[in-house]
């Protein structure tokens, strides 16, 4: 479950900015995943909220979510596009010579925070 591995890592930025930041809790975090991750999108959210609960100052803390789909170019016509993971070759020429755009990334959108009066 790599999962696990990767909403271990999330939260280990968000601590060390939200430390920094000077903060006492932490609210809510926004994050965007790929589906070329292959991560579940549920098994993310039982990750978080498991390692949420061990650490006071994610206690109560949302996670929201956003899987992002993926998306290509065409290194032979240049055309962008949509796709599963499983289809990735250009619907316009045909090409399977394309390059991944997005949907394999994870990024940290927003943090919310509180800190003292």
């Amino acid at each position: 479950m790599h999962e696990l591995g990767l909403m271990t890592s999330v939260m280990d930025a968000v601590r060390g900015a939200a430390l920094e930041a000077g903060a006492t809790k932490v609210i809510s975090i926004d994050i965007s995943v790929g589906e070329m991750t292959e991560a579940i999108e549920e098994c993310l959210t039982f990750a978080y909220d498991a390692l949420a609960e061990q650490e006071e100052l994610f206690h109560g803390s949302k996670l929201n979510l956003k899987m992002v789909k993926p998306r290509s170019r065409c290194l032979e016509c240049g055309a962008e596009y949509g796709h599963d993971r499983f289809h990735m070759s250009c619907p316009k020429c045909g090409s399977f010579a394309t390059e991944l755009i997005a949907g394999r990334d994870l990024t940290i959108d927003r943090v919310e925070i509180e800190t003292p009066d």
